[in-house]
């Protein structure tokens, strides 16, 4: 990352990296707190233009929430075979708890959500790659793949039982992980906001 260039760097002495925050999931990515003090940067260092930092960042956003969703569609669909898998041989009450129509329904409906959801991204990338403005699909694609990721992995984990509230499987870990798919890139709140901006149905000021 440019944070690791710049530790390595004569100008690096300034840059305070705190002590490791502990977080509710994405625990093999380590996060700190990172402060600057009077940091001086070379000019030849300049990535891009000067005063356009927060530009950039913007235009990668619609990259950056197409990737999230495709990161996820994979897990998802192996969580919910695993969790087929294993209520086919957990038993309740002498039946296995995959025969229950509640269930069964349930998995079928999931599934059916994450292929609308890889259409959706498999539509906005097809435009990002002609060239076209994908700001909004993008950020529709993004919040339902934060939402169904919630959805599945809690799901999933109730069909697991007491077993899918231990670290021995990999429901809970996706339960904690895919967590901040509604918060990192862009909260859920902030996808809505572009949608409704792009609908044009924003209140006026």
């Amino acid at each position: 990352s440019i944070f690791c260039g710049l530790f390595n760097t004569p100008f690096s002495s300034g840059i305070h990296v705190g002590k490791k925050i502990d977080k509710l999931g994405m625990r093999s990515s380590d996060t700190h707190q990172i402060t600057f003090e009077d940091v001086r940067v070379p000019s030849k260092n300049l990535i891009g233009e000067e005063g356009k930092g927060f530009t950039y960042q913007m235009l990668q956003f619609q990259e950056e929430r197409l990737w999230a969703v495709a990161t996820v569609l994979t897990p998802l669909e192996t969580l919910i075979r695993e969790t087929i898998d294993y209520t086919r041989e957990r038993k309740v009450f002498g039946q296995p708890v995959l025969h229950n129509q509640t269930v069964h329904f349930r998995l079928a409906e999931l599934a059916t959500e994450v292929e609308l959801l890889r259409s959706l991204l498999r539509r906005a990338v097809a435009l990002y790659v002609e060239g076209n403005d994908v700001t909004k699909f993008a950020s529709m694609a993004k919040l339902k793949a934060g939402r169904l990721a919630r959805e599945v992995t809690d799901t999933c984990l109730q069909f697991w039982g007491g077993m899918g509230f231990t670290s021995e499987v990999l429901v809970s870990r996706l339960y904690r992980d895919f967590r901040l798919l509604s918060i990192g890139g862009g909260t859920d709140e902030t996808m809505l906001y572009i949608i409704c901006k792009h609908m044009e149905i924003l209140p006026s000021k």
